[in-house]
């Protein structure tokens, strides 16, 4: 397959597209280095700690970012062997407004055909990350705009339909169940819907402190796809950061 992704893409937006979280986390370290240099001991030592800490917690994210979206090979999507159905003719890639998969499904799923939704709405998605990443990249040609409660396409339009890092944006848990009965409803008997995403687990947490509140639990993601006809037909790592979810209707043999 040729090249269709630069050598350290993902971690060039993971800085460009968060830089006021990494200015923010230098800006504190340097203050609280020099606060701590004014001061006597043992409160100087605890401002330097503090400023260690923020600063050891903003490079974990960062080398755990491009160790995950860079050093994995998890976009070079060899994981979907095994995990898709045998030659899908119909795929649907659903993203939340910052499409890094499409032009590289297109390449490794060919000849199927790719349908391309996008359910980012500035109204609801907020973060001003994803703002400053529809800017710096042009969509997919056809790409469809969608609301989450209803995808554009006939029942059963489609052999696998897929999410990658995108489906933890939609925030409330309603929304979610009936996004996912949607993506039910799209999907052919027999066929396959993949979820990839990072956890709100002991080891994001680790990697992303704070931040891996922005994701949710794997019985969280459970409870979702059981109230919403599904059932998973297995739970797999990519990563020890990134979990892969392959689910079918709950009514389905295979």
């Amino acid at each position: 397959m040729e090249r269709v992704r630069s050598p350290w893409e993902g971690t060039w937006n993971i800085v460009r597209f968060n830089w006021p979280f990494y200015a923010g986390a230098a800006a504190a370290c340097a203050l609280l280095w020099l606060l701590g240099a004014g001061l006597h001991q043992p409160l100087a030592w605890w401002l330097r700690l503090a400023a260690l800490g923020v600063a050891g917690a903003a490079l974990a994210s960062l080398l755990v970012s491009a160790y995950v979206y860079d050093g994995s090979g998890m976009y070079r999507l060899d994981w979907l062997r095994g995990v898709a159905p045998p030659r899908p003719a119909a795929v649907v890639n659903v993203h939340a407004g910052f499409d890094e998969s499409s032009h590289l499904l297109q390449h490794y799923l060919r000849p199927a055909s790719l349908t391309v939704l996008d359910f980012y709405d500035p109204a609801a998605h907020t973060e001003p990350a994803i703002r400053r990443a529809r800017r710096a990249r042009p969509a997919f040609p056809g790409t469809r705009a969608v609301p989450t409660s209803q995808l554009p396409l006939p029942a059963q339009a489609a052999d696998l339909v897929l999410l990658l890092l995108a489906a933890h944006e939609i925030r409330h848990e309603a929304e979610r169940t009936a996004f996912f009965r949607e993506a039910g409803r799209i999907t052919r008997p027999g066929g396959r819907i993949v979820v990839v995403e990072h956890l709100r687990d002991a080891t994001n947490f680790l990697a992303y402190s704070f931040g891996a509140f922005d994701f949710y639990s794997g019985r969280s993601w459970r409870r979702v796809f059981g109230r919403a006809g599904l059932r998973v037909v297995r739970e797999q790592k990519i990563t020890p950061f990134v979990s892969v979810f392959i689910l079918t209707h709950a009514d389905s043999a295979g």
